[in-house]
């Protein structure tokens, strides 16, 4: 889970970086499932757009518009 990760490895104790992680949690919390988890597998374990579509059977160019899509609005709701 992407905002577990984020809670192990976060260690800034003041209020921006507090509001941040909330603003985060939050917008990551609206995405769908599949959004999570292509999120998840890019940026938390490190995966290629190619090895993330092996892994969940689409195209590189559908991960490739689902990534955009989700971090447009995780970027819009920070």
């Amino acid at each position: 889970d992407a905002l577990y990760v984020l809670d192990q490895v976060s260690d800034n104790c003041d209020d921006k970086s507090w509001l941040e992680e909330l603003s985060l949690k939050e917008a990551m919390s609206e995405l769908q499932p599949r959004e999570r988890n292509i999120l998840f597998l890019r940026f938390f374990k490190g995966q290629t757009q190619v090895e993330v579509a092996k892994n969940i059977g689409i195209s590189q160019a559908q991960v490739s518009r689902l990534e955009k899509g989700a971090l447009e609005h995780i970027k819009k709701s920070i």
